[in-house]
C-alpha cells in the first residue's frame, strides 16, 4: 500500500483544494492556474488525489496536450494509474499527444484489459506504433526508441532531399539526422543537416551520407545504447533488427531516465539493498523490507565468521588483552578501504572505462595506492600503538593497517571484475559485503601477525 499522498506533503492541499472548488464551480481559468501551481509542488499530488469526475473536468479545462505533458512528469505506474482512472477514450487522446517512447512506457504499466480496450480507441497508425514498440522488452533499446524517424532514398539529389525534409518537418520530431534506406528499409548511411543544406543541389545523397553508421541492436541492453551515446556524443542512435533495417532510433534525452535508472540500481546495490521497482515514496514498507531483509541476513551470517575468529584466538586474547583495544579501528579501515576501491571500481565500469580486459591494469593500480595509504596510516597507527603497549604492540598494529589496507583494496577491485567476467552484475559487490569480508580475514591477518611478533602461542 502506497503512503497516503496528504500524509506525505500535507502542505500543498490548500492548493488542491482551491483547485477542487475551481473544478467544482467550472472556474476554467482559476482551475489552469491552481493545476499550474501544485504542478511546481508535486504534479503526482496534483492527479492522485482527484476523484474521476474531477480528472475528467480537469481533462476538459487543460486539454489532451497539457495533460500529456504533465503525465510525462510522473513515473510511468503513477502516470498509468492515472490513465486507468479515465476513460478509454479519454486516456487514448492522451497518449496519442506523447513521444511513442514515452506513450509506451506508460502503456505498459497499465492494466493489460484496459490499455487493449485504448490501443483499440487510439487512431489505428498511432496504436500500430505502440504495438510495435511493445513488443520490445522494456529494458531493451527496442523499448526506448522511438519510431519517428526521418528517411530518403540514396538516389534522390540534395535539393530534393531538401524539399522532402520541409514536406515532413511540421509533423516529425526534433530532426537530427537524415537516415539513407534502401527499398528494403535497411540503413545505408546517416547525413547530417547542414551538410544536406551546405552541399550544392544537384549533388546525390549517397555520396553525401556517412556510411556504416554506428547503430544498436534492437534487442541490445538499453545500459549499453545509453554508453554507446555518451561515449560518441551522438544526438542520435538508429536502432536495426537482425537483418539491419531501421526500426526506430534513440535520441540523447531518451537515454536521460536510463542513466538515472542504472544509477539508482547501482547505488541501491552497493549499499546493500535490492533496487526498488516504483518510487521510494510510493513503496510500502513491506515491499522496502523484502529487498533488504535477503542482504542483511547473508551480512548478518557472515558476522558468525568474525565471532569464531574471536573465539579461536580467545588465548591470544587473554594473554595480550591490550589488542581487543585496537580491533574496531583495524577493522574499520579495512572495510573503508574496500568500500572506496569496489565502489570506485564498479562506477568506472559502469562509464565504460575499465573492465576485465584490464584487469592487470586495474590491481597495479590498486596496489600502488594502497601500498601509498597503508603506510600512512599504518606508521600512525604504529605511533599509537607505541604509545599505548609498547613497541611490539605498535609493530603489530601498524604492519596490519598495511597489510590489511593493500588486502582490502585487492579484493574490492578483483571482486567486481570477476563477477563481470562471469556475465553477473558487479554491483552485487555491495560496500557492506565488502566490509563484512574484510573484516573477518582482517582479523585474521592481525592475531597471525600478534602470534609472530609478540612470540604467543594458542
Amino acid at each position: 500500500m502506497s503512503v497516503p499522498v496528504r500524509e506525505r506533503l500535507g502542505e500543498a492541499d490548500p492548493i488542491l483544494e482551491s483547485l477542487q472548488a475551481a473544478l467544482l464551480a467550472g472556474d476554467s481559468e482559476r482551475a489552469k492556474e491552481f493545476a499550474a501551481r501544485l504542478v511546481e509542488e508535486d504534479a503526482l499530488l496534483l492527479l492522485e488525489d482527484l476523484q474521476e469526475s474531477e480528472l475528467s473536468r480537469l481533462f476538459d479545462i487543460l486539454g489532451d496536450e497539457s495533460l500529456g505533458e504533465l503525465l510525462t512528469v510522473l513515473h510511468e505506474r503513477d502516470a498509468a494509474d492515472v490513465l486507468e482512472r479515465m476513460s478509454a477514450a479519454q486516456a487514448a487522446d492522451i497518449l496519442e499527444e506523447l513521444d511513442p517512447d514515452d506513450a509506451t512506457d506508460i502503456i505498459n504499466e497499465v492494466d493489460r484489459e484496459f490499455s487493449d480496450t485504448i490501443l483499440v480507441a487510439m487512431e489505428p497508425e498511432e496504436a500500430a506504433e505502440l504495438r510495435e514498440l511493445m513488443a520490445f522488452p522494456a529494458d531493451s533499446a527496442g523499448g526506448i526508441m522511438t519510431p519517428a524517424f526521418v528517411a530518403i532514398s540514396p538516389g534522390l539529389r540534395a535539393d530534393q532531399a531538401v524539399a522532402a525534409l520541409r514536406r515532413v518537418a511540421e509533423e516529425a520530431e526534433t530532426v537530427y539526422y537524415v537516415y539513407v534506406l534502401d527499398p528494403e528499409e535497411r540503413l545505408l548511411g546517416v547525413l547530417s543537416l547542414h551538410r544536406l543544406v551546405l552541399t550544392r543541389p544537384e549533388t546525390l545523397v549517397s555520396e553525401l551520407m556517412y556510411r556504416d553508421p554506428i547503430t544498436v541492436r534492437a534487442n541490445e541492453d538499453q545500459e549499453a545504447a545509453a554508453r554507446i551515446i555518451v561515449e560518441r556524443n551522438l544526438l542520435a542512435l538508429p536502432v536495426v533488427d537482425d537483418d539491419g533495417r531501421l526500426v526506430g532510433i534513440i535520441t540523447a534525452d531518451d537515454i536521460h531516465d536510463v542513466l538515472q535508472m542504472e544509477a539508482t540500481e547501482d547505488i541501491e546495490r552497493l549499499g546493500g539493498s535490492a533496487p526498488l521497482d516504483e518510487p521510494y515514496l510510493r513503496a510500502s514498507p513491506f515491499l522496502l523490507f523484502r529487498k533488504r531483509i535477503v542482504w542483511l541476513l547473508v551480512l548478518f551470517m557472515a558476522q558468525f565468521v568474525t565471532l569464531a575468529v574471536y573465539d579461536h584466538y580467545e588465548v591470544l586474547l587473554r594473554q595480550e588483552v591490550l589488542l581487543a583495544l585496537f580491533v574496531p579501528i583495524l577493522i574499520g579501515t579495512g572495510g573503508n578501504v574496500g568500500s572506496q576501491t569496489v565502489t570506485t571500481v564498479i562506477r568506472a565500469m559502469a562509464l565504460g572505462e575499465a573492465g576485465p580486459k584490464h584487469f592487470f591494469r586495474i590491481i597495479r593500480k590498486e596496489f600502488v595506492t594502497a601500498c601509498g595509504l597503508g603506510l600512512v596510516m599504518g606508521s600512525l597507527m604504529f605511533l599509537r600503538g607505541t604509545f599505548q603497549g609498547g613497541r611490539e604492540i605498535g609493530l603489530t598494529v601498524g604492519l596490519t593497517v598495511l597489510v590489511l589496507t593493500i588486502w582490502a583494496a585487492l579484493v574490492g577491485a578483483m571482486l567486481p571484475l570477476a563477477l563481470s567476467k562471469l556475465r553477473v552484475d558487479p554491483a552485487v559487490v555491495s560496500a557492506p559485503f565488502i566490509s563484512s569480508f574484510v573484516d573477518a580475514t582482517g582479523l585474521v591477518v592481525y592475531f597471525s601477525l600478534a602470534q609472530l611478533i609478540l612470540h604467543v602461542a594458542v
